[in-house]
């Protein structure tokens, strides 16, 4: 505590920055991850895989086709999305009622012939993707210097998150997802398809992952295995916020994101710890509190 309150304001700004934009990531991962569990009851350990996709197919567009950054944060999550649609309808479809093991095994399987293919084409090396220039340089806001790329991943993922959220819980096309989850049978006699509706689901669930990696692109570089090291903490941000829960994934993500910047600040070598800490401290204390209904 000595260590936050002698340290200057703008470096305890910055790192509680870091740590709000750590939390955006693991929103959008987490959220795509909550609603895949919590509406098809599928463990998906693709999402990392579709996170680079979103990546690299921002990149490929810059470098092949010219296009910039802000028609491939449309579109990159837009085709990442699609070829989620279409691995539902080719495969996972074939596990729905069954032990979610099955698809964990699946969607590994998937993931390591994605991101084990693509290390083979382009290497380990990070490539670089540029922001656009009118996000580029940072504020003075008096109290500390905000990146403004930075600035633009927090407000774009809080904005995407409370547009994911109304979707579920406020519209028509969010009651029929969650009533084709819990009861297909009687959902599909009232006219409803709800075989689209799950493809429709885990689409989504692909482009929340795939926008994630296209905002995180400029600051950590493209590469086929970036988004090995954020699967297990997302996993554990929606154990925390309750897995299937919309809200409480987001807030767990950001209240990690701020728990892991902040113990750069104390303990900088237990930073990375700070999620699994909690997780631990929520089975515990909480253990009924892993699932929720969605």
């Amino acid at each position: 505590m000595a260590d936050i309150l002698s340290m200057p304001l703008p470096v305890l700004m910055g790192q509680i920055t870091l740590g709000l934009v750590t939390g955006s990531f693991y929103a959008l991962l987490g959220l795509g991850l909550s609603i895949v569990f919590g509406l098809l009851h599928v463990i998906n350990f693709a999402h990392g895989a579709f996170y680079m996709l979103g990546a690299l197919a921002a990149w490929m567009l810059a470098q092949f086709l010219g296009i910039s950054y802000w028609p491939a944060l449309l579109l990159a999550p837009l085709l990442v999305g699609l070829m989620g649609v279409l691995l539902e309808k080719t495969m996972v479809k074939q596990l729905y009622g069954r032990d979610p093991l099955y698809s964990l095994l699946l969607t590994l399987g998937i993931a390591m012939m994605l991101e084990y293919g693509l290390l083979w084409k382009y290497g380990s090396a990070g490539m670089a993707f540029a922001p656009p220039p009118e996000l580029t340089g940072a504020l003075n806001l008096g109290f500390m210097i905000l990146p403004v790329y930075r600035g633009w991943i927090v407000l774009c993922s809080v904005v995407i998150c409370l547009a994911v959220w109304t979707l579920v819980h406020r519209t028509p096309l969010g009651r029929q997802m969650r009533a084709a989850t819990e009861k297909p049978e009687l959902t599909g006699l009232f006219g409803i398809n709800v075989p689209q509706l799950r493809s429709m689901t885990f689409g989504l669930g692909a482009a929340l992952a795939a926008l994630a990696g296209v905002l995180a692109a400029p600051i950590y570089q493209v590469s086929p295995i970036m988004g090995q090291s954020l699967l297990i903490p997302v996993f554990a941000v929606i154990v925390i916020g309750g897995m299937g829960s919309v809200h409480g994934t987001v807030l767990a993500a950001y209240g990690i994101g701020l728990a892991e910047g902040i113990t750069r600040i104390v303990f900088p070598e237990a930073a990375a710890l700070a999620v699994y800490v909690v997780m631990v401290a929520v089975l515990l204390l909480r253990p009924d509190h892993r699932q929720r209904r969605f």
